[in-house]
């Protein structure tokens, strides 16, 4: 036996709730709450506005002051914080000598501690939140409860949301707490203040300007004037929605979202249609940031992440039109984003007989596409309608893109900011005409959104042909040429990186390729630059870059 072992008594699976604290900031369902705790006789100790809308519900109450001896101060910064409170809720009741302590002391146990904390969350969320007010919602004594009754759990129980009333109420009837129901609630509780904590975190971080770590890269310090990441955030995420399956019907999956954000795919509603699947989400996340990347009116469609339609044009359904015609073969079961309300006449577009997409995405939708879309086609059933909200979808990962790899995270800044072609440089002798500037704008903005290594050839405003995902540039640009076909004539042709040679000029000088707009960069730029001149080629370098893995 351990030197400072005492006599066990032996420990009882149901522990009867004959007195539990109460202290909550959110007054939710409290009414409910005391019925039920008065109906079963339990003796109700409580603190300041708790106490107050206790005692107005008719409820007798144990003001924490009397228990204590002395009295809150500094405006309510100090009211539980003492031993006849937190060793009421810790006491074993398996141990002799914790019994002993209590009886010496005059000291009663706590069956149940009720408590939910200070909206720190919402507050700091709001605009014009002083660090004053923030401070004043940092719970203190809420917290400590809470970790006093978990961490005491096999004979204390821990309530820390109304939504947890009905099962406590319903316990309470039964005779008590059981083990098992102690122990989840235990785990709730470490989770409530772990997030709370989490919370607490990154807003002190950033109000002590403790918002990143020197670069050691001079290069990288300077890029873009970006602001330097995070030394260190922390996420809680929540599973919002179940999944089949992964990539394959082998793997388990599930959508999770940071606990509070609704922007982005963590806010997507689903109207109609089959339940979403991993990989719809993969590709509804390339066609969302894809069409938002697009100023006007504008429709994209998806094949595995990539777009193999994208158009800009007058109206939404125009643009629809013309990206489902890019590649037909490919936009069966497909998905399909636009940027603007999805109206009527985008839903006619959709009615072509033979045409079958799996998702269609859109800000809104209007009630009339809406039902023609699910009463029209023969794939009435089966097609999911999704509004997704606008906003920044980053705001809730420190403005951070977080991609997984095997033990770890990377984050960096989402390239989700649009080009300025004010900026660009027209280094040929040769300068693409003025009529061309929107296409060489729309193929960089496409090409953006394609697999490295990528090459897209674009008519007007309209994919023609895109090379994904290639290990060999020149590789790229082929398959975007043969894509496009004869549509590459006049066209123009965007590339995510530097050409590495020069050998890509003459196929697209073959094709008919009318201006090149590429972020230069190589060591062999003068190659290239020179290759173009020879065939009369205007080109525009960009001075920025891409990729996309």
């Amino acid at each position: 036996m351990h030197p400072h072992a005492s006599p066990s008594i032996p420990a009882v699976d149901v522990v009867p709730i004959r007195r539990v604290l109460v202290s909550v900031f959110d007054k939710t369902g409290l009414d409910r709450l005391a019925r039920g705790l008065v109906a079963a006789g339990v003796r109700v100790a409580s603190t300041g506005g708790t106490s107050t809308a206790l005692a107005a519900l008719g409820i007798a109450v144990e003001d924490v002051s009397t228990i204590t001896g002395f009295p809150e101060v500094l405006d309510g910064r100090v009211k539980t914080l003492h031993p006849r409170i937190f060793a009421g809720i810790l006491a074993r009741s398996d141990r002799t000598d914790d019994a002993q302590v209590l009886a010496a002391h005059g000291i009663e146990r706590f069956d149940a501690v009720i408590v939910n904390l200070y909206p720190f969350e919402s507050v700091v969320a709001k605009p014009g939140c002083t660090p004053a007010e923030a401070i004043e919602l940092i719970d203190i004594g809420g917290p400590s409860l809470v970790r006093a009754a978990a961490k005491n759990h096999a004979f204390a129980a821990v309530v820390t949301s109304p939504e947890q009333y009905d099962d406590f109420l319903a316990a309470l009837s039964r005779g008590g707490t059981t083990l098992a129901e102690r122990r989840l609630l235990a785990a709730r509780a470490f989770e409530r203040t772990a997030a709370y904590d989490a919370v607490i975190s990154r807003w002190m971080a950033t109000h002590a300007a403790l918002v990143a770590e020197p670069t050691p890269d001079p290069v990288a310090a300077d890029a873009e004037d970006e602001p330097p990441l995070p030394a260190r955030f922390s996420l809680e995420l929540e599973r919002r929605l179940p999944l089949r399956y992964g990539e394959n019907p082998h793997q388990s999956a599930a959508l999770f979202a940071p606990v509070g954000t609704h922007l982005g795919l963590a806010g997507l509603r689903q109207l109609c249609g089959k339940e979403l699947s991993f990989n719809n989400l993969l590709d509804l996340d390339a066609a969302t940031r894809l069409a938002g990347l697009i100023k006007d009116p504008a429709a994209v469609v998806i094949k595995h992440t990539n777009p193999c339609g994208a158009a800009s044009a007058g109206t939404v359904a125009v643009a629809l039109e013309t990206a489902l015609a890019a590649d037909p073969t490919s936009a069966f079961g497909s998905i399909v984003a636009v940027n603007r309300t999805f109206d009527r006449a985008c839903a006619e577009v959709l009615l072509t007989p033979g045409l079958f997409v799996e998702v269609i995405a859109a800000p809104a939708f209007a009630a009339e596409a809406v039902e023609l879309l699910t009463t029209r086609p023969s794939w009435k059933a089966s097609v999911r309608l999704v509004e997704v909200p606008g906003g920044d979808p980053w705001e809730a990962t420190a403005g951070l893109e977080l991609r997984s790899v095997a033990g770890a995270v990377l984050a960096q800044r989402p390239d989700d900011a649009c080009d300025d072609p004010a900026t660009w440089r027209v280094v040929t002798k040769a300068a693409p005409p003025a009529a061309l500037t929107q296409p060489l704008d729309f193929a960089f903005t496409i090409v953006r959104r394609l697999t490295s290594n990528a090459i897209a050839v674009c008519r007007g405003t309209s994919l023609a042909g895109a090379g994904i995902g290639q290990t060999s540039r020149v590789d790229a640009v082929r398959i975007a040429l043969e894509k496009a076909g004869d549509r590459a004539r006049g066209g123009v042709l965007a590339s995510d990186a530097f050409f590495p040679f020069p050998d890509s000029i003459d196929l697209i000088v073959r094709a008919g390729i009318a201006a090149v707009v590429q972020p230069g960069g190589s060591k062999r730029d003068a190659e290239v630059i020179a290759a173009a001149d020879a065939a009369g080629l205007p080109m525009v370098f960009t001075s920025r870059r891409h990729f996309r893995h």
